[in-house]
């Protein structure tokens, strides 16, 4: 078990529900039993488990194929559409679907629904038996197996840009059919509704008890969703006075409203969730109708990563049962549960335990672990996640996002406030965040998640092998392990006690145009302190150059090339400047040699040329691409007014020399000074760790950290003993990272206490 992660909560209080069905129970499950589909779903027992946990009997309750769908959904969804209709068309609830859809068959009532995954797939399955119009609003990014999904069904998909565009779509198109718009948020849809879908899951828990025999349920462990199922066997069981079975909600790491609203003592819907592979939660969050039920009624609450989930899936397949990892999540809930924790939940030799496994196995993309607390481990699948920067390669890189989920799966796994930043779609950066107790200075720990490309490298880029004390693939030095070791040094601050917060940015695009830390300033994160992870070979760097780039045209006449009184050769024009910016570069040398710059003097080269359009014709114009590396004290502005006085004085002396000067993108240099107190404080952490004086020095290239620097924000890049970077073959030592990981703990302790 991951010794920081998120715990499970149990409820303190008195665990009943006040809640009552709005339908008669038996009306309800005499309703599906006149469905054509309807059977028993199975209640398979798993002996080998329940031996393992310790109990008497562990059972699976397999809503994988129910009522010809691949979920539980579907018995909420189809009573609460039925109950809809019924009211509209004034029948009995004992009507039944048939006569409802003899009805509609001369008036047709379209139905219109805001949903995603099993619940819109019921939704389309339940105008399929109905025969009648049904239209399901989507958000982006929608799941295509969903959407074929319900359009073989018949059904129409519309995808929306954001959910409530997708609410306000679908409300108008309603009204303007007098259609039913199906949507369990109250006050969105027809009223009513979100107990309805409630009243529909009754008849499982019917189903659960018939099946029992003799044998009561001492447990039953379901997927939370967004609660009405939960809602369902919380209002089945534990109506006052009948207190004895205890419920258990399970949700993903990463998408866990139920578990932050029984956490936090308030209402917390959707806002916070991320990707998950596990389905059954991909819905609109949780419902306020069955928190209302939970927070009294739930016994207890927890949380699964998606490759726990997935490990549940192998484990139901192997007992022949294939459901996906979403349905599978209450088997990883029970593994989940130590000794202690089955102790709190009354559970003993004699427990009987029900798992209700929610859907049927689905395509899904195989997760990677978040359980590892060890750098190098971490290290290991940060590399194995391509994560190239998409600005490069003949085959642009996939960018940012799987890096990114995983990231944020790591830290919410360990119950740490996560934040997305995602201006740019497709190029996310994410923050973690420990809170201190107040009055402290906080520390930033930032790098980037991209890699130059995965092309040409030589072996596999992504192995993450270890082989004579170094790891090796794309990344492995720039910059994946030091993300590592910043990230155990962000949880390792979480039992710190620390008054200042411990801030972990991972910064998109570092490897092109830095628009991920940028978009971090711009979202507000600051900090007292920073440090860049870069691989320094673990030397402090506390300045380095930083770069402006600039494109001159130089312009000419095209005409005939045999028309040497009409053209001018704007190439051979060209070379005039080449000549004199040759000439710069040079002087550049001269001018500050001796002089004591620890990143060396500043540069200038022209990396591009192009001119002409083909060989018969005078050009008319040839482009130079500069790129002007700049020192402490030079910016953009006195560069460019340097290239403009090379360019005037051509033109006053060269006949027919014009010319267009721009500026196309600059980064300043950075610099601190090494008798800075925070410089002081890393080189002190530095030397314990490694037991060696660190060097403090300059250095050419330019990193992330001259954008904190243009924000007030001191700092230093500080990495591990890393080579090959951008290069065929790249690695870095395993001792320096785990150094590194011990010296980042010990430097947010002392800075942040």
């Amino acid at each position: 078990m991951t010794p920081h992660r998120r715990p499970i909560y149990f409820n303190p209080g008195p665990r009943y529900s006040s809640s009552e069905t709005s339908s008669p129970v038996d009306l309800t499950k005499r309703f599906h039993e006149t469905l054509k589909t309807y059977t028993k779903t199975p209640l398979v027992p798993l002996q080998s488990l329940a031996k393992d946990v310790g109990v008497k009997a562990i059972y699976v309750k397999d809503e994988s194929h129910r009522l010809g769908s691949s979920s539980v959904d579907i018995l909420g969804v189809s009573w609460a559409i039925f109950r809809a209709l019924a009211n509209r068309l004034d029948l009995p609830l004992d009507s039944g679907l048939e006569a409802a859809k003899a009805r509609l068959s001369t008036s047709p009532i379209p139905l219109y629904a805001v949903a995603s995954g099993n619940r819109a797939r019921s939704v389309a399955r339940m105008g399929a038996m109905l025969s009648i119009p049904v239209n399901i609003y989507i958000t982006v990014p929608a799941n295509p197996d969903t959407i074929d999904f319900i359009r073989k069904e018949g059904a129409s998909v519309i995808v929306a840009s954001s959910s409530e565009a997708a609410l306000e779509e679908a409300s108008t198109a309603c009204k303007e059919k007098d259609g039913i718009f199906f949507h369990p948020e109250e006050g969105s849809g027809e009223d009513g509704l979100p107990m309805w879908i409630v009243d529909g899951f009754s008849t499982l828990s019917i189903e659960l008890d018939e099946q029992l025999h003799d044998e009561k349920a001492d447990m039953v462990i379901c997927p939370a969703g967004d609660g009405s199922l939960a809602q369902a066997l919380v209002t089945h069981y534990k109506a006052k006075g009948q207190q004895q079975t205890r419920i258990l909600a399970v949700e993903p790491d990463t998408a866990c409203p139920l578990w932050k609203s029984l956490s936090r003592g308030e209402f917390v819907n959707h806002a916070e969730a991320t990707d998950t592979i596990m389905q059954e939660s991909d819905n609109e969050g949780l419902s306020k109708t069955a928190w209302q039920c939970l927070k009294a009624g739930a016994d207890a609450s927890l949380t699964i990563s998606d490759w726990e989930a997935h490990k549940s899936s192998l484990e139901l397949r192997d007992a022949g049962l294939a459901v996906s990892p979403g349905g599978a999540s209450s088997l990883a809930a029970i593994r989940r549960l130590d000794e202690q924790s089955r102790s709190k939940l009354s559970l003993s030799k004699d427990s009987v335990i029900v798992l209700i496994c929610t859907e049927r196995l689905t395509k899904y993309d195989i997760p990677k672990d978040v359980s590892s607390d060890d750098v190098i481990e971490l290290t290991k699948t940060l590399v194995r996640i391509n994560s190239a920067n998409p600005d490069f390669g003949s085959v642009p890189g996939p960018g940012e996002t799987a890096i990114a989920n995983y990231i944020t799966a790591w830290l919410q796994h360990r119950d740490i406030e996560t934040h997305r930043v995602e201006p740019t779609p497709g190029r996310p950066s994410i923050v973690g965040v420990v809170r201190g107790s107040g009055n402290g200075k906080s520390i930033m720990l930032n790098g980037h998640i991209d890699t130059v490309t995965v092309l040409g490298y030589d072996d596999d880029p992504l192995s993450g092998h270890i082989a004579d004390g170094n790891l090796y693939g794309r990344g492995a030095a720039d910059m994946k392990s030091g993300l590592a070791a910043e990230m155990i040094a962000l949880v390792r601050a979480k039992g710190m006690k620390l008054k200042g917060d411990v801030i972990f940015a991972a910064s998109a695009d570092e490897e092109s145009e830095s628009i991920g830390t940028e978009q971090l300033i711009a979202a507000g994160w600051r900090a007292d302190a920073a440090i860049v992870a870069e691989p320094t070979e673990m030397a402090l760097i506390n300045t380095h150059k930083g770069f402006a780039l600039f494109e001159v045209d130089i312009h000419g006449v095209a005409s005939h090339g045999s028309r040497a009184d009409l053209g001018i050769d704007a190439i051979c024009k060209a070379g005039y400047f080449l000549v004199e910016l040759d000439r710069h570069a040079q002087e550049l040398q001269h001018r500050f040699k001796g002089k004591q710059i620890e990143t060396g003097s500043p540069n200038i080269h022209a990396g591009m040329i192009k001119g002409g359009e083909e060989i018969a014709s005078y050009p008319a114009c040839c482009t130079i691409s500069i790129e002007r590396r700049t020192i402490a004290g030079e910016t953009a502005e006195t560069v460019k007014a340097e290239l403009l006085s090379i360019l005037e004085g051509l033109a006053a002396t060269v006949p027919d020399f014009k010319y267009e000067l721009r500026s196309t993108f600059s980064r300043a240099p950075y610099f601190i000074a090494k008798d800075h107190e925070f410089v002081e404080l890393v080189a002190k952490h530095a030397a314990e760790a490694t037991g060696t004086v660190p060097a403090i020095k300059g250095e050419t290239y330019w990193t992330d950290m001259a954008l904190f620097g243009e924000v007030g924000i001191p700092g230093l890049i500080w990495g591990p003993k890393g080579y090959g970077l951008h290069a065929k073959k790249e690695w870095v030592e395993v001792e320096s990272v785990r150094q590194l990981a011990e010296a980042f703990t010990t430097i947010v302790g002392d800075f942040c206490k």
